[in-house]
């Protein structure tokens, strides 16, 4: 990919807060894994914000928000935020709760009898991703559809007549479709249109002024345009349709109007305390035990560290907005690129490790016992597998079906964008019955890390893989 000489800051404030380090080398340091991230995914523009203790310490805008017309981003552009909307969604819910409106342990039906599934599934499992039902932005016919006006009807249409994914409570699995149902459910309790109860019951209330929909993009004056790549080459991205993302990611919004809101929804100003909470606490499925997610909020760690909020994607915006208990750190990345793995999320990895160096540092540090052998077996392993070879001399004869039959190119268009690894660590080993699992840490550069686990069979072969 090329270079970007034009990758620029534009604003900055420096770090200066108790309990982080000196100001100047970690200016510089994020600075450059920003650099770093961007070039390597070839994304435009970014804009990224950190907070200690609700106080702003740094804010930078990098790149360009409209890479044809060469218009540099700032800190004051405007993104697409995408899925980070659900958490607004959620927090209308439990407000209509906390009214005696609704309860969220009611099953759907009580609010949509005519929906899918609504005798089977309660409104917290919509909530939290755990009702089972099947994905309305799936389908070969997504970017079409997604780009165009839609009613209501028209979305639930495309998976009224599939079976639920699983027993309702029972395993998580991100479902856009819940929080489609969701949205019609504040309508219907309400009596107020999606839009206008977001707007006066949210956005009013949290002081967002700077806060829209896709549908506003047109009149905004510093939107950013999006990106994706295709075919190896990045292009413009076409827009997902207000009406079609709707409750599961219709907004955009700028770093300060965002930070607004989470003072807001973390200060007690849209829900109570108590349902902030449960917002940030992760549920528990029947079967899979934690779901890493609450209500509206993933709910899970990063370096080993708790971390709750969400990441957003579009067809052209991947973004992050993530809060460190632990170290009472707000980080919020922007970006106007499309892709998966994320540039939003790595941009907040990243620029925590820098944060907390000896945190990065301890996650890094191999584990006793490593069979070099074996972690270059490991390494061989997932570079095939990224490439989409077939090649059965590595696994045994389960895993090799199932390669064979899709999920060789799957696990290819999902994991080939990484690139090379530029670490392979290795983090233990564990025994499940006859399988003898070995558990690595693979980096690809700043921010960008994945799971990965080998597990090896009695006769020496790969019987199973795990990612995370």
């Amino acid at each position: 990919m090329p270079r970007f000489p034009w990758l620029m800051s534009l604003w900055s404030v420096s770090l200066a807060a108790a309990a982080m380090p000196a100001a100047p080398a970690v200016d510089k340091r994020i600075d450059a894994d920003v650099h770093a991230v961007l070039q390597r995914t070839e994304t435009p523009g970014a804009a990224i914000a950190v907070f200690k203790d609700g106080q702003l310490v740094y804010r930078q805008a990098y790149g360009l928000r409209d890479r044809d017309g060469h218009l540099p981003a700032s800190v004051d552009t405007w993104f697409e935020i995408g899925s980070i909307t659900k958490q607004f969604t959620a927090a209308a819910i439990l407000q209509l709760q906390e009214a005696g409106k609704l309860t969220i342990d009611a099953k759907l039906a009580t609010y949509l009898p005519d929906a899918p599934h609504a005798n089977e599934v309660t409104l917290r499992q919509l909530l939290s991703h755990t009702s089972g039902l099947p994905e309305y932005v799936d389908g070969p016919d997504i970017e079409q559809a997604a780009t165009r006006p839609a009613t209501f009807d028209q979305l639930v249409a495309r998976i009224k007549d599939k079976p639920l994914d699983f027993a309702p409570g029972s395993r998580w699995s991100y479902s856009n479709t819940g929080y489609l149902m969701l949205g019609r459910v504040i309508e219907v309790v309400s009596q107020e249109s999606y839009r206008h109860y977001v707007q006066t019951h949210l956005l009013d209330s949290a002081g967002l002024t700077q806060t829209f929909t896709v549908a506003d993009e047109a009149h905004l004056p510093v939107m950013a345009i999006g990106y994706r790549h295709a075919q190896g080459r990045l292009e413009r991205a076409p827009t997902i349709h207000d009406t079609f993302g709707w409750a599961a990611g219709n907004l955009v919004s700028t770093l300060g109007d965002l930070q607004k809101w989470n003072q807001a929804l973390m200060g007690g100003k849209i829900v109570s305390p108590a349902d902030y909470a449960l917002m940030s606490t992760s549920v528990m499925t029947t079967e899979k035990g934690s779901a890493d997610y609450g209500l509206g909020l993933f709910v899970d760690s990063v370096e080993g560290q708790p971390r709750v909020g969400h990441t957003g994607g579009s067809f052209g915006f991947t973004t992050a907005n993530e809060y460190f208990p632990k170290q009472g750190v707000r980080i919020i990345a922007f970006t106007n690129n499309g892709d998966n793995p994320e540039p939003g999320e790595m941009l907040t990895t990243a620029i925590f490790n820098e944060l907390y160096p000896e945190i990065y540092a301890a996650m890094r540090k191999p584990a006793a016992g490593e069979d070099t052998a074996m972690t270059a077996a490991a390494r061989a392993t997932f570079t095939q597998l990224q490439g989409g070879s077939e090649d059965s001399s590595r696994f045994g004869a389960k895993l090799d079906a199932k390669l064979k039959a899709g999920l060789s190119a799957r696990l290819a268009k999902q994991f080939s964008p990484y690139g090379a690894p530029t670490a392979f660590v290795f983090k233990g080993r564990r025994v499940d019955g006859a399988v003898t699992w070995f558990d690595y840490l693979i980096q690809f550069g700043p921010g960008s890390i994945l799971k990965f686990g080998l597990g090896i069979d009695q006769a020496g072969k790969v019987a199973s893989l795990s990612f995370g």
